[in-house]
């Protein structure tokens, strides 16, 4: 049976490793719909190949403009524009692939829930922000929630079968006889790095990453081991384990995705070349297995596997993190969202890259944390944060005002 797939974010770097693998299985998958902030030359690319029934293009002007391209080839693809339009296009999918960066593929998310569909979830945001409530929501309505970032899904894939089939159940790891989960992390380009120095590092020397091809947000994140914060708050959710039950190990050749530890002393890891299209693969035949396209790991070839703790006085984010994760609520989509907003600032060369946590942790401390999570709440919250943020940004660096002349 071919499987109708709803790709959010196409063009992105998740989006596009997500095609190589559906390339390679032509009768498996059917591409029914994709969708893009703005990238119209890219879009038109994966149209006039991929022939899906719908297309989103959340910038109106990059609408307009990719259905003037689709006319010029002849294509009766429907073009739609738009946020809003995100929810539409999943309603009718088998299974919808979340890969779009930051707060705003929250809402497409949870009508990909509400449809019941298989959600392969690679944007942190959505279980950052609203984990219970997704994964209650996923119960309800027999979605099945799989993670596509290569740390959880590695987890997924050392679980016993049986906890895989239940994700978000209370008490799973007392049932299934689970200690810990061990999120590994590369510790980025900055691992060794004079803390001294940071202050002067560039936007580009933080999104060079050691081992991961990424996008800028992102690689950003994992400069600062943000993203393993982001990370161990999403796995709370998704695992349904106390913080205290999982810890965040560096691993600097990122060939061990991540570990489970049982009470009996095993432990249980997943191994392969730092490659997307591997956890990609993984969720988009679950629970088959199926060619990802990722060359094939070498172990003579890895030569060794070092493992240290992560120096919290380096990465302040991860204790930040951990102390969100405990707190609950509102708590975790602030973090996001003031994190968003600070990276974006470091990227635009307005604050120094050391800035970036203080200003997250700053936020967090002048805005009160609300318990009840529901969509609205949430996203309140997340805007208070990013106006907060916004704020101490400009009082760090004042907005020039224009010269208006002489009264």
């Amino acid at each position: 049976m071919t499987e109708r797939v709803a790709l959010l974010g196409s063009t992105g770097s998740v989006g596009l490793n997500t095609l190589e693998v559906v390339r390679r299985h032509p009768g498996r998958f059917r591409v029914m719909a994709l969708t893009a902030r703005s990238s119209t030359a890219r879009m038109l690319e994966q149209c006039l190949e991929f022939c899906p029934e719908q297309v989103v293009m959340v910038d109106t002007e990059a609408a307009l403009a990719l259905r003037t391209m689709l006319a010029e080839h002849d294509s009766d693809i429907e073009v739609l524009s738009g946020g809003e339009s995100l929810e539409r296009v999943v309603r009718d999918a088998d299974c919808v692939v979340c890969a779009i960066v930051g707060a705003v593929g929250l809402a497409s998310t949870m009508a990909a829930v509400r449809a019941g569909a298989k959600v392969l979830i690679a944007n942190k945001e959505p279980l950052v922000m609203l984990g219970p409530a997704i994964m209650r929501l996923a119960r309800r309505h027999g979605a099945v929630i799989l993670p596509l970032d290569s740390e959880h899904n590695a987890i997924f894939q050392c679980l016993p079968s049986a906890m895989q089939q239940v994700l978000g159940e209370s008490g799973m790891d007392g049932r299934y006889g689970i200690r810990r989960l061990l999120l590994t992390g590369s510790g980025g380009p900055f691992r060794q790095r004079d803390p001294a120095t940071l202050a002067s590092v560039t936007p580009d020397e933080a999104c060079a990453h050691p081992n991961w091809d990424m996008g800028r947000k992102i690689s950003v994140d994992s400069a600062t081991m943000m993203n393993k914060g982001l990370e161990l708050i999403e796995a709370c959710s998704l695992f349904s384990m106390d913080e205290s039950s999982i810890e965040i190990v560096v691993h600097p050749q990122s060939v061990v995705h991540s570990m489970v530890e049982f009470v009996d002393g095993s432990v249980l890891a997943q191994m392969a070349n730092p490659d997307m299209k591997v956890p990609i693969a993984n969720a988009l035949a679950w629970p088959d297995r199926i060619e990802s396209g990722a060359a094939w790991l070498d172990l003579p070839d890895c030569a060794r596997f070092d493992f240290e703790s992560p120096d919290h006085a380096r990465f302040p984010s991860l204790g930040l993190a951990r102390e969100v994760a405990r707190t609950g609520g509102t708590a975790p989509a602030m973090l996001n969202a003031a994190n968003e907003v600070a990276v974006d600032a470091f990227l635009a060369g307005e604050i120094g890259f050391d800035r970036i946590t203080e200003l997250v942790a700053g936020t967090l401390d002048q805005l009160p944390v609300e318990n009840t999570l529901e969509l609205e709440t949430v996203l309140e919250a997340d805007r208070a944060a990013r106006a907060s943020c916004t704020l101490r940004i400009r009082e760090i660096r004042p907005v020039p005002v224009a010269d208006t002349g002489p009264e």
